[in-house]
């Protein structure tokens, strides 16, 4: 019978504890033996050396001589007897530089340092705290959130069993709360009443769980967790979450929203209340050819290009700047006004050519979903015999896709599942290594191939970049994104990998300064892109910031947004403030 969340650790400090009591008693045994031991044999070697020396003297040269003291008082004259002086301190060294050592770092002065660790780490936060975010577990999208809360000045906790991690987290300025994830005494300490959401995302067993148990603590308190499989999704409702986040499935989803086609037309990222964030693909429009300043008179509708990105990287919004058939749009408008802007630009005559996708998981299959749901024809490249087939039956008859089983690092699999006529390749894998050299082996098959790939560390979405990819998504940033717009907090669009649309108050630095002033973007790097109106809508035809309170729409990375808030809103002493509390 398996112990429960909270004997767990109590279980462990026991094992420990008896682990170190029998550690000690064998390394004090043996050192007691030794010392009996050569003083015996002591004894016997200067008896035969006609040396008569009492049992505290033996004692005394078997310490001496172990501990590498040695006075030189008593000496042996025979060979015997000094090749035993060799013996004696050398087993000395073994047992008192390496040994004893090992035992007292290992079981006196890391547990002292432990528990001196764990003193200081918080076990509540402020009574004064509201509003507040409570992440539990520490992964890669509860890591990405809480570093997006501390440039935006929301506080974030982490709520932790891990003694040690809460405490180097805790160094970090990160602020944590140590507790059983499976008591309620846990969630009250960390002031979970008071909390603006509490995010889970441990496993689904642990979820449910975590779910079921803030339920007691905090009745009223919204619960967003995470969910890896779908039949976790009812059990998860019924524990008392409000929002189940499947990672895979949106994160499927997202891929395939980037994957901009070949007949030009518009696919939706976000929205800021009735605008309708989108990205669409010159590639396939009367717009390749033309510079920005020739394309935006064309446009007979209201809609706004609010950016214009090449291999997920802000381009410069100069009039002279060229659009080429690796431009990929970022617009803004009512659905009426994109509708009319697919109207004018999209190739209705051509049909959207296939997407290959590599890899048959969960990613994978929400990728190919979303897909079949537009009317795009794709191919699914999975090593595993029948996993697909088995897990995606939903689909069959009404979807147009296709199954390829084999190895997608074979050119001859690739060649099978269509990639010479594809207009795109989803790279799905969970291994980023894989998909590092997937993305390079495709690239160099084909150049002008539009690749998105996936990442489940941000750390290598740099070297995705690098190997070829178009657009770069991850598990962290996907996650971070969903659950801070759950949060109610100011909202964010999901741009690209590192790209994202997001408000900030307006600068009282930044009144009456024309909208695009490229100032801002040479100074931070963030791009203004609207002027958010008193009515939360967005203006687009503003020629100057008011200076009136309200809100600008930005675009641009984590480091253009710290330098942002640092340059006009002075947010960088604060958030280091907050941090150390």
């Amino acid at each position: 019978m398996g112990l429960s969340t909270a004997e767990r650790p109590r279980a462990e400090r026991l094992l420990f504890v008896r682990r170190r009591s029998k550690s000690g008693v064998v390394i004090l045994g043996v050192g007691a033996l030794m010392v009996v031991v050569y003083s015996v044999v002591f004894k016997l070697l200067m008896a035969q050396e006609v040396a008569d020396h009492s049992w505290a003297t033996a004692v005394y040269w078997t310490v001496t001589t172990m501990s590498t003291l040695g006075y030189g008082d008593i000496t042996f004259t025979t060979d015997l007897g000094r090749l035993f002086s060799m013996c004696v301190l050398l087993s000395g060294i073994v047992y008192i530089l390496v040994l004893l050592p090992f035992y007292v770092i290992q079981y006196v002065v890391t547990p002292w340092l432990d528990r001196r660790r764990a003193a200081r780490t918080p076990r509540r936060v402020a009574p004064t705290l509201r509003d507040h975010v409570l992440l539990v577990g520490s992964d890669a999208v509860t890591q990405a959130f809480a570093a997006r809360a501390e440039r935006s000045q929301v506080p974030a906790v982490l709520i932790l069993e891990d003694i040690a991690l809460a405490g180097e987290l805790h160094d970090q300025g990160r602020q944590v709360v140590v507790g059983p994830l499976d008591s309620a005494m846990t969630y009250r300490s960390a002031g979970a009443a008071r909390a603006r959401l509490v995010v889970s995302t441990l496993s689904d067993t642990a979820n449910t769980n975590v779910a079921f148990t803030v339920r007691q603590a905090a009745a009223k308190v919204p619960v967003a967790v995470t969910a890896s499989k779908p039949v976790s999704v009812d059990v998860l409702d019924l524990a008392g979450a409000d929002h189940v986040l499947e990672l895979g499935q949106v994160l499927g989803r997202e891929m395939a929203s980037r994957v901009l086609g070949s007949t030009g037309r518009f696919h939706a990222i976000g929205s800021f209340g009735s605008t309708i964030i989108a990205e669409a693909a010159a590639r396939g429009t009367g717009l390749v050819g033309l510079t920005l300043g020739e394309a935006l008179p064309l446009l007979r509708s209201r809609v706004r290009i609010l950016a214009i990105m090449r291999k997920g990287r802000l381009r410069a919004m100069t009039p002279d700047l060229r659009i080429t058939d690796a431009t990929v749009l970022v617009l803004a408008g009512q659905e009426e006004d994109l509708a009319r802007y697919d109207a004018q630009f999209q190739s209705r005559a051509v049909s959207e050519d296939p997407v290959v996708i590599l890899g048959g998981g969960r990613v994978g299959r929400a990728a190919s979903r979303a897909l079949s749901d537009e009317g795009v024809p794709n191919t699914i490249v999975e090593l595993e015999p029948g996993r697909v087939e088995n897990s995606y039956s939903v689909l069959e008859g009404t979807a147009s896709y296709a199954v390829v089983t084999g190895d997608a690092a074979d050119q001859r699999i690739l060649r099978r599942a269509g990639l010479d006529s594809a207009s795109a390749v989803l790279v799905t894998p969970r291994d980023d290594d894989l998909n590092v050299y997937l993305t390079l082996f495709c690239r160099r098959l084909r150049p002008e191939l539009q690749m998105v790939s996936r990442a489940t560390y941000e750390r290598n979405v740099a070297t995705l970049y690098r190997a070829g990819a178009d657009s770069v998504l991850s598990y962290a940033t996907i996650g971070a994104t969903d659950l801070w717009n759950r949060a109610g907090l100011s909202h964010r669009v999901l741009v690209a990998e590192g790209n994202e649309l997001f408000l900030v108050p307006r600068p009282a630095a930044l009144a009456r300064r024309s909208v695009r002033d490229d100032e801002v973007r040479r100074r931070t790097g963030c791009h203004i892109v609207a002027v958010l109106d008193e009515d939360g809508t967005l203006g687009y035809d503003t020629e100057s910031i008011p200076s009136a309170p309200g809100q600008l729409l930005l675009l641009g990375d984590r480091h253009a947004e710290r330098r942002f808030r640092e340059t006009y809103l002075g947010r960088r002493r604060l958030g280091r403030r907050q941090g150390r509390r």
